[in-house]
């Protein structure tokens, strides 16, 4: 990863893992790689998910626990006419963040680790509330026969691409592109592409 790209604020990566709903899973068996879709929480540096107690995912995961697991939070699409007057495609990009998780998968057995998992779970995605708390015994059942997973991590890392690389230029005919477009995205990308270019993240 370029060096510029490279979020080293810890509390941007863990902002990043917050704010998007679901990540993709990397596993491999037999050499052959497998990839799903997962919804997750993170506590610290641990990110938790849930599945079946049987299935692909949880067979693979029992044959070899080693994975990867990344997230991304996007934003506008750059057409290439944005930073560029000289008629080319190559201009052209994706403005995002991203959190890559390098790590090995753990089975949660701990009863009391498994509703703290499924507890932040809940309070992501349904922030509003409207539920009893995982804690209450109504869910014991549930809880137990559910399979909690953590990717204890090697390494996480994230990337930041919002043009806070480029020359000063590009980047305000990127901006003058963006809040002509207007959409609710670019207005969005804007804010997001100055704090990048004030801040050494």
């Amino acid at each position: 990863m370029k060096p510029q790209f490279e979020i080293k604020d810890k509390k941007l990566i863990n902002d990043i893992l917050s704010n998007v709903e679901y990540g993709t899973l990397a596993l491999c068996q037999d050499n052959i790689p497998y990839s799903v879709p997962v919804n997750y929480s993170h506590i610290e540096d641990i990110v938790y998910f849930h599945g079946s107690q049987n299935g692909k995912k949880a067979q693979i995961i029992s044959q070899n626990p080693s994975c990867s697991f990344s997230v991304v939070e996007p934003y506008s699409m750059i057409q290439s006419y944005f930073s560029s007057r000289e008629g080319l495609a190559c201009p052209a990009t994706h403005f995002f963040k991203s959190v890559h998780v390098q790590g090995s998968i753990e089975i949660v057995n701990d009863y009391d680790e498994k509703v703290l998992a499924l507890e932040s779970l809940m309070k992501k995605l349904q922030k509003e509330g409207g539920y009893k708390p995982m804690s209450d015994e109504v869910y014991q059942k549930t809880i137990n026969i559910t399979q909690v997973y953590k990717i204890v991590p090697i390494e996480i890392r994230g990337k930041i691409k919002l043009g806070q690389h480029l020359p000063q230029e590009r980047f305000e005919m990127i901006l003058e592109h963006l809040s002509t477009r207007g959409s609710e995205i670019d207005k969005l990308t804007v804010e997001e592409m100055k704090k990048a270019k004030t801040n050494n993240y």
